[in-house]
């Protein structure tokens, strides 16, 4: 094995074993405890008896046989595993009142800085809060049928959940070898959570897979999301816990990101025809929510399917840094396949700075079928720059054929959707407010001929490009404001200088 793969798995062992104590002492079937699991009776009771049972005896396993249980909110202890066992669904009841209701938060009540679902997790099918040793395992799955997409809240009383697992300030937890199926809001929200692996989970979902949120050492692997309607995997820094804390520390490794029709990654068909969802999700995204950091984070051997492309977001004054991207496969891209935006949103406590976005490598991208309208996008705003990015090793195949040359709108305190900005005024590249980007082996390729330049350079200040291929032998830049420029070896340029090699 690799030095980098034997450190990868070493680290990622040092996650799981914490949570894998929970797993130990004795078992607590949920039949035993009253569970009928005949998918028609409210288990909820006899599950959370079962769980204040295996937390009573100091820790335990609780076991779900083959069944289908129905169920509202289920209160995760200290020490304690469920276990979905072959043939085990927890099914989220549609009833009213079934669930916990959501428990205040006056930094999303009242000041809105961040969406309603951030800043609850009471309301939810599966929450715990303040835990540690913690663990949900497979191979069973969770079906959220009951849950909603929406926040639904601010006329009550609470009718349903809304995320199928919620978890704030935990230490010490496994995710493991289960399927999440229709998971509401959010099919893992995990704010405050250290020590937390992702490992072998499944999830196909009607809005975000998973939101890790002011996490610490989080490992995420062997992981595959189907979100058309939202992100798949999701790094947030918000404000929920009333004060700004980074998510460092974080490795995504092996994972499928996508944007099917809901359901189809399941069943194995893998279908796109939603006339609803145009442009699916899928995703990996940092942000929006971006109030406390983002730092040292780690994502290799990825794929996206049918869905957006990778987004770095920091608008609510995050410092985003010290990033490695590599090994990622796209196909059929809707959008820019690589968008890294600092913005100005500032949705938080008043007098917060902008933010930084810089010290990001992204190399060894492969993407073919990505669509017309959008090329790479990195863009800060005037007087707040984007800076050392690093993109190496990319092969990217675009459709071509789209919009003609156009502005590029600053949209400086708008949601950060790369869409929002309409057509790149280049259909490669566009690098708008940015200090010190470097671009190594770069091939970008077009199906059919596009009025667009393949590159559009504004505000940008001692870029280097080096060996940069396009189509045709012609580079095809556009330069507005630029100092600094180095190229070698890039088409239709000459060279003025000699890199170091």
């Amino acid at each position: 094995m690799p030095t980098a793969l034997r450190l990868l798995a070493a680290a990622a062992a040092l996650v799981v074993l914490p949570a894998l104590r929970a797993q130990s002492g004795p078992l607590f079937d949920v039949r035993a405890f009253g569970a009928r699991g005949d998918g028609a009776a409210n288990d909820a009771a006899a599950i959370n008896r079962a769980i204040a049972a295996a937390a009573g005896a100091g820790g335990g396993t609780v076991e779900f046989p083959a069944g289908r249980y129905l169920s509202g909110s289920v209160h995760l202890r200290s020490h304690v595993t469920l276990h979905l066992g072959a043939g085990a669904v927890l099914i989220a009841s549609s009833a009213a009142g079934d669930y916990d209701p959501p428990e205040p938060n006056p930094w999303g009540d009242q000041q809105h800085y961040q969406d309603s679902g951030h800043s609850h997790w009471h309301d939810s099918l599966i929450w715990g809060e303040g835990l540690e040793d913690v663990a949900i395992t497979g191979p069973g799955r969770i079906w959220g049928r009951g849950l909603t997409r929406v926040w639904d809240h601010d006329q009550p009383p609470q009718t349903v959940g809304n995320k199928t697992i919620a978890l704030r300030d935990c230490r010490h937890v496994l995710l493991r070898d289960f399927t999440i199926q229709h998971g509401g809001w959010f099919g893992l929200l995990a704010t405050g959570v250290d020590d937390l692996a992702v490992d072998h989970v499944m999830i196909d979902t009607n809005r975000d897979g998973m939101d890790i949120d002011c996490c610490h050492n989080v490992r995420v692997v062997n992981c595959s999301v189907n979100s058309p309607y939202d992100d798949g995997i999701c790094l947030k820094s918000s404000f929920g816990l009333g004060y700004a804390r980074a998510t460092e520390d974080v490795t995504i490794a092996d994972c499928l990101v996508c944007g099917y029709d809901e359901g189809t990654l399941l069943d194995g068909t893998r279908r796109h025809t939603d006339a609803l969802v145009r442009d699916p999700t899928g995703r990996i995204k940092f942000g929006t929510e971006s109030n406390g950091g983002f730092k040292a984070i780690t994502i290799t051997n990825c794929v996206f399917e049918c869905c957006r492309g990778l987004a770095l977001e920091s608008v609510d004054g995050a410092d985003l840094e010290n990033v490695t991207i590599s090994n990622l496969a796209m196909h059929r891209i809707y959008g820019a396949p690589i968008f890294l935006r600092l913005g100005e949103r500032m949705r938080g406590p008043a007098g917060t700075p902008v933010g930084v976005l810089r010290h990001v490598l992204i190399s060894d991208v492969v993407a073919d079928d990505v669509g017309a309208m959008q090329g790479i996008l990195i863009t800060g705003v005037p007087g707040h720059a984007v800076e050392d990015v690093t993109l190496a090793n990319l092969d990217l195949r675009f459709a071509g054929a789209g919009a003609d040359p156009h502005e590029l709108p600053e949209l400086e305190r708008d949601y950060p959707e790369p869409i929002s900005f309409g057509p790149t005024p280049a259909w490669g590249l566009v690098l708008r407010h940015a200090r010190g980007v470097v671009l190594r082996s770069v091939a970008l390729r077009v199906a059919q001929a596009d009025p667009r330049p393949a590159f559009y350079l504004q505000d940008l200040r001692n870029a280097d490009l080096g060996d940069v291929r396009l189509p045709g032998g012609e580079a095809a830049i556009v330069q507005r404001d630029v100092t600094g420029l180095v190229t070698w070896r890039c088409a239709g340029l000459p060279d003025t200088a000699r890199a170091a090699r």
